[in-house]
């Protein structure tokens, strides 16, 4: 029996690993044995992780557990980070497992396979930028959206308690669309404090600055999305400065190339991602400057057939030349394709290469609105949308990926827990 492994149980990793459960793990069928392994133990929709961060949204209600979920879609979980890869044994190496106090449950690990899927996803780029590592707070996973979140209610009530004129400094480095959403999401987070014991808290109390190094925020975006979501964040009260460079952070705050201190009691860097640096030590694979792989039109890494990469550290040329964005979209894209190749292969049918199809670009600004377009591919970007017509489409977007990783009976009665659970308990995750 064939032994596939996918490495990462992000959106894309776990769309896969669902449907080659079903596809090729369901007992009966036996014609794979069907392994995730991920470094944390629950999954949670990497789009939604500034509202984990502001408390919008609990992990613990909202998250997949992977053995649960590992259980009811015939596939096995292995929890775990990978170290090193070796294309050329098949084999990869999870890292020993130890507890909070230090004491070992599991040893290192080798496991073999015959086909491979890499969906490791990303990481914030610091860029090599001095003091970011040491005084900046990160939103690649779930456990650094808590922390920030636990940081962020902590100086809530420092500031409640200092007075009135006490103001809480917040410091976001990166307009893209993580820097954007949580701009407008810290102010609504901030106003709801009020329903929650802190009555002299508001949005009023909050002072957020958005610092781009480029142009423009949402640069990736239509100029024509990035004015509106420039406006409504301006409305909101949140300060944002483009063309400005960060150099250094400090325990104060960013020092920018023109030598000023923005000062921040928190500070956030969302300024570019990477792959994970453990990539571009794996000999054999072709990597671009941010340790993605490097990949064939199949998805295939380049001299090894039995390896797939899909998701943000996948490098995919287009015929026009460019290269795959790195968007939930697409590592929903090439999750079906690898399936499809992988059916083909055993089957030693042909495999098929990856288009990129662009479906839009939406931004959430909280409550306060949403702003995109549709259909990108079709229509140039063309088809702007805004408002209730563009939030639902945003809610749609991760309802499909529930449908994906649950199916359509299971995905609705999930989506009905959570407006039932917004009905009986707090808006806010208050511990």
């Amino acid at each position: 029996m064939k032994r596939i492994i996918v490495v990462g149980g992000g959106a894309g990793g776990l769309e896969l690993v669902t449907r080659l459960g079903h596809g090729l793990g369901r007992k009966g069928k036996d014609k794979a044995e069907i392994i995730l392994v991920d470094r944390s133990r629950t999954h949670i929709w990497k789009p939604l992780l500034h509202e984990v961060a502001t408390g919008s949204i609990d992990i613990n209600n909202d998250g997949v557990n992977y053995r649960a979920h590992a259980a009811k879609h015939h596939y096995q979980f292995q929890l775990g980070t990978v170290t090193s890869v070796d294309p050329t044994a098949k084999t990869i190496t999870l890292d020993s497992l130890s507890d909070d106090k230090g004491h070992l449950i599991l040893p290192e690990r080798n496991l073999s396979y015959d086909t491979l899927i890499m969906a490791v996803g990303s990481i914030s780029n610091d860029f090599g930028t001095p003091g970011v590592a040491e005084h900046c707070y990160f939103l690649d996973s779930h456990k650094q959206a808590e922390r920030f979140q636990q940081a962020l209610l902590n100086h809530f009530l420092r500031v409640h308690q200092e007075g009135p004129e006490a103001k809480l400094k917040i410091a976001i480095v990166g307009g893209g669309a993580t820097g954007v959403e949580l701009s407008a999401e810290l102010f609504h987070v901030a106003d709801l404090m009020k329903a929650y014991g802190m009555p002299e808290m508001s949005g009023k109390r909050v002072h957020v600055e958005l610092v781009e190094a480029g142009d423009r925020i949402l640069k990736a975006l239509p100029e024509r999305i990035a004015n509106l979501a420039s406006k409504e964040l301006t409305r909101l009260g949140v300060k944002i400065s483009e063309s400005t460079r960060v150099v250094r952070a400090d325990v104060g705050g960013y020092q920018t190339a023109e030598d000023a201190l923005i000062e921040a009691d928190l500070m956030i860097w969302a300024a570019g991602v990477k792959a994970p640096d453990f990539i571009k030590d794996i000999e054999g694979f072709e990597t671009n400057r941010s340790n993605q792989i490097v990949v064939k039109g199949t998805l295939q890494a380049k001299d090894f057939d039995d390896v797939y990469v899909i998701g943000d550290c996948c490098a995919c040329e287009q015929p026009d030349g460019s290269f795959v964005p790195p968007r939930a979209q697409s590592a929903h894209q090439m999750a079906s394709l690898v399936y499809a190749n992988i059916k083909a292969s055993l089957k030693n049918e042909p495999l098929k290469d990856y288009l990129y199809k662009d479906h839009g670009s939406l931004v959430n600004l909280s409550n306060y609105s949403t702003v995109g377009n549709l259909m990108g591919n079709l229509m140039g970007g063309s088809m702007f949308i805004e408002g209730r017509i563009a939030r639902f489409v945003y809610i749609s977007l991760y309802r499909l990926h529930l449908i994906a990783i649950h199916g359509w009976f299971k995905a609705t009665i999930v989506m009905a827990a959570q407006k039932i659970g917004k009905v009986v308990k707090p808006k806010l995750k208050l511990h």
